[in-house]
């Protein structure tokens, strides 16, 4: 009985096996390759680690060329998300299935084994529209990024959720879906970039651009700034009439922004809303 019951056990897991699989595979033949499709392949959950183990670097450039053409016949460019993972559908190169596409062609090593001093080469690329500006050091980038950032919103308080939008000419095509948000978090928490040699050099670029290290102490400042300018406009106002020490700030006060008698970084700030949170 016991080996009748083992039998029938391994039975239902062989099944099971099988159907996870099958299901796989089902996946795989399914995926998209038009445009609108190019978010499913930015999913690293629907790439088995095991559709690719070799090391792409080492396959020659018309290889590398055959997937980059692929690429641009279905999504019309070459601003590559940086989590694209390329499909291993037969529409694509087998050696590729399963590869970060942007982090293989974008970056100086295969620059230089592939296309340094190959005129040639440089042509074919610029005909299907290469990216020169993705092989700029990840530190440009990003600086190149700050600066626009602060130049289109007057400030660098990039929101953690805050990805570079595609085509969108404000933005370079370097930059393109780069989640700005996310490495400003992370500079701030582990401080990414920050270290070695160029440690102090970048800092001073970075406090150069107004960036803000302590997010809590920014806002408590602001709020502190914001709080002591109504109390002096509301005794300017009310100056032969005698005021309570407090200060009451109405819930739904918000600072005007066409008064220069406040800063302009603190314009349609809700003063109220923050007050009646302490």
């Amino acid at each position: 009985a016991m080996k009748l019951i083992s039998g029938v056990i391994a039975l239902l897991i062989s099944v099971l096996c099988r159907v996870v699989v099958v299901r796989s595979l089902g996946v795989v033949k399914t995926l998209p390759t038009h445009r609108q499709s190019l978010n499913t392949c930015l999913t690293s959950s629907l790439q088995p680690s095991w559709w690719n183990s070799c090391d792409v670097s080492n396959l020659p450039y018309d290889s590398a060329i055959r997937v980059l053409v692929k690429y641009h016949e279905t999504y019309g460019d070459l601003v590559i998300p940086r989590r694209f993972i390329v499909p291993a559908t037969s529409e694509w190169p087998t050696e590729w299935h399963g590869v970060k596409l942007a982090r293989h062609v974008y970056n100086r090593k295969w620059w230089t084994k592939h296309i340094a001093k190959k005129s040639d080469r440089v042509a074919q690329l610029n005909k299907i529209g290469f990216v020169w500006e993705r092989m700029q050091p990840e530190w440009n980038l990003f600086m190149e990024a700050m600066v626009t950032y602060r130049s289109i919103y007057g400030d660098v308080m990039v929101p953690a959720s805050f990805v570079i939008p595609r085509d969108n000419n404000e933005w370079s095509k370097g930059c393109w879906d780069l989640p700005l948000g996310n490495i400003v978090h992370r500079l701030r928490l582990r401080h990414d970039f920050l270290t070695g040699d160029t440690a102090i050099e970048r800092k001073n670029q970075l406090d150069g651009l107004g960036f803000v290290w302590d997010v809590s102490e920014h806002n408590f400042l602001k709020f502190l700034t914001a709080l002591r300018i109504f109390s002096k406009l509301e005794q300017e106002e009310h100056e032969h009439t005698i005021m309570a020490s407090t200060i009451r700030v109405p819930s739904k006060f918000v600072v005007p922004s066409d008064d220069y008698r406040w800063p302009m970084i603190l314009w349609s700030y809700p003063l109220g809303e923050r007050c009646e949170y302490i």
